[in-house]
């Protein structure tokens, strides 16, 4: 599974969308938006994952788990995701630590600037909303660490809310699918509004759960496995040549 990546917001708000609005909207017709969710929820009934973190709608451990999956596989962080709650089982319990001390527990997960960014967040949760994670999207991205996809996660996976989401994976399976050519780094905010209104009313959880395995598994990277795919006869990329996709 592709590591995610989700940036650091900027406090002025000029990498924010506000809620409601769509840039760069690409026109997709509504029987191939309906297909296209139809046959995904359908293959994510079928072949989901079991991750520890699906288990929870606690918005702290959503978190935890978001930020650890940051540049880093879901196989390395699973075992790390359960000795770090067992740590520190609340926000309050995180606040309460010293910076030194969570940095030793996150050990040897890397990219260490993130338990410095989640005890920080932790810290602020406590001093500004008595140790619960807000569901307000401007709330979210005003911590320094929690990027619009975090924002998106947290609100779509702990608060049941019909967010969108944009990591690796979900950003590789929308461009393949539904633009084909070019470099999706440079349609992001094309993908952007595509993952808001792809979302089936009330189902932004399966919905986008289903986006990030499909990701992982079948739409993968490098040698996705296109005979096999369900989107097969819709998907602009299909079949995928790396040279002529990219």
């Amino acid at each position: 599974m592709a590591a995610r990546n989700d940036g650091m917001p900027r406090r002025n708000g000029t990498t924010r969308l506000k809620r409601g609005t769509r840039k760069s909207a690409l026109s997709v017709e509504t029987g191939a938006r309906q297909r296209f969710q139809h046959r995904l929820l359908k293959w994510y009934r079928q072949h989901g994952r079991d991750l520890p973190w699906r288990q929870t709608s606690d918005p702290y451990k959503i978190l935890v788990s978001e930020v650890m999956l940051q540049q880093t596989q879901v196989e390395r962080v699973i075992p790390k995701y359960h000795e770090f709650l067992e740590r520190y089982p609340t926000l309050q319990d995180l606040a309460d630590a010293s910076a030194d001390e969570v940095r030793a527990t996150w050990y040897p997960l890397g990219y260490n600037i993130r338990p410095f960014r989640l005890h920080g967040i932790a810290r602020e949760t406590v001093a500004r909303y008595g140790g619960a994670l807000p569901k307000d999207p401007d709330a979210l991205l005003s911590f320094k660490g929690i990027g619009r996809y975090t924002a998106g996660a947290i609100r779509s996976f702990a608060f049941n809310e019909d967010a969108p989401i944009l990591d690796t994976n979900v950003m590789r399976v929308l461009h393949r699918v539904f633009i084909g050519a070019g470099d999706p780094k440079l349609k992001k905010s094309t993908l952007w509004a595509l993952s808001e209104t792809l979302i089936p009313r009330g189902k932004g959880y399966d919905f986008n759960q289903a986006l990030m395995d499909f990701g992982a598994i079948v739409c993968t990277a490098r040698d996705p496995y296109c005979l096999l795919c369900p989107m097969k006869d819709c998907c602009k990329s299909y079949p995928f040549e790396p040279h002529r996709n990219s």
